[in-house]
Parts: structure tokens; C-alpha cells; sequence
């Protein structure tokens, strides 16, 4: 949380095969056994300001696995559809928890 009460999103950028870069937004971070995951969603962010313009949770939402390469965290894609199972049951639960507005705002 920010000093003014806001809720602060993590950004990241991801390049796709093509060299395109696209915005997402970090919803959540967790572990799964002995693994940690991000759930990210595609976002339009604002150049002017790097404020989210629009982010839809719903629809898009990414798994990915956090590795630690020579120290430095990377996202890789869950491909194992097991993994990817037991990773989006984890994160159902956890959505059902937390509770977001319709600007996907944490509440």
C-alpha cells in the first residue's frame, strides 16, 4: 500500500515471440508446495503517467512459475497442465478471498 492509502500494482513488461512488448499488471504472488507463482493480467497503461488505464482480471489471467536465474526472478510460463491445475485451484481460493472492484482494485 501506498503512503495515501492506495494500492500499489506491480507492473511488468513481457516481450511475446515477435519482439512486441506487452503490459501486465502482478495481481498475486504465491507458493504452491515449494514453488512461488504470479498471476498477471494484461493491462493499458497511461505513457504519460505509468497508471493503469484498464486491466481486466477476469478474462486474461496469466500462471506463471517464478524461477530464480543467477539470482534475478524470471517468469516462466506453466506449460504442465498437472502444475497448471494445481496452481489455478490454489488461486480460485484465493481470489474468493480477496475481493476486487470493477476497475480491479483490491477492496
Amino acid at each position: 500500500m501506498c503512503d495515501n492509502g492506495e494500492v500499489k500494482t506491480d507492473l511488468v513488461i513481457l516481450v511475446d515471440e515477435e519482439g512486441i512488448e506487452h503490459d501486465f499488471a502482478v495481481l498475486d504472488r504465491f507458493f504452491v508446495e515449494s514453488s512461488e507463482y504470479a498471476i498477471l493480467v494484461p493491462v493499458s497503461v497511461s505513457e504519460a503517467d505509468d497508471e493503469i488505464d484498464e486491466m481486466s482480471i477476469e478474462e486474461n489471467a496469466y500462471i506463471f512459475r517464478i524461477d530464480l536465474d543467477e539470482g534475478e526472478e524470471t517468469l516462466v510460463e506453466v506449460e504442465d497442465e498437472s502444475e497448471w491445475e494445481a496452481v489455478a485451484s490454489v488461486w480460485e481460493e484465493r481470489v474468493q478471498e480477496i475481493d476486487y472492484d470493477e476497475e480491479g482494485e483490491q477492496t
